[in-house]
């Protein structure tokens, strides 16, 4: 198992019963590594610095007691942000209509890189529209993926915001 892996899973269960979800977990650098750990609120409402100083202590308590890293490490707690990345198979239901940018693992027919309109999921596979149409790819296959930041996006962010 890789390192976030074991770390995302071990901080998972905090952070769920306080009432957040864990988007992505990323390990980088080199002589000085940094710890990412993106999360939003269960309920969808907008992050708040006091809640990633909040998940911040837990999470630093937790990789206090169990030692994942061995050694020094900064953590930094944010938000997804509006161009988030989709990491789970819900995302990509819940970002229907929105344009994003995925990259697989390894080329499906020749191809790693697609760029277009979400249409959700079927299953285990994510739906996509594009210029040449209507692609299906494997959500195991995928390496990243995220929004793209357009003009709909924001519009929806600022209109969920008044909400």
């Amino acid at each position: 198992m890789d390192q976030a892996r074991r770390i995302e899973e071990l901080i998972a269960p905090s952070l769920e019963a306080m009432g957040y979800a864990v988007v992505r977990v990323r390990v980088s650098g080199g002589q000085r590594l940094a710890l990412q750990v993106m999360i939003e609120r269960s309920d969808l409402e907008p992050l708040t610095l006091d809640v990633c100083a909040e998940a911040s202590r837990t999470i630093s308590a937790l990789l206090d007691v169990e030692d994942p890293i061995g050694g020094s490490y900064i953590l930094e707690v944010s938000s997804p942000g509006i161009d988030r990345p989709l990491t789970r198979l819900g995302d990509f239901e819940r970002f229907t209509g929105f344009e994003a940018k995925i990259e697989l693992e390894a080329p499906l027919d020749g191809r790693k890189r697609f760029r277009g309109r979400l249409l959700g999921t079927d299953d285990e596979t994510v739906r996509l529209a594009m210029d040449m149409g209507e692609v299906a790819l494997p959500f195991g296959a995928i390496a990243t993926a995220k929004l793209v930041l357009t003009d709909e996006l924001i519009a929806a962010a600022q209109t969920e915001k008044r909400e």
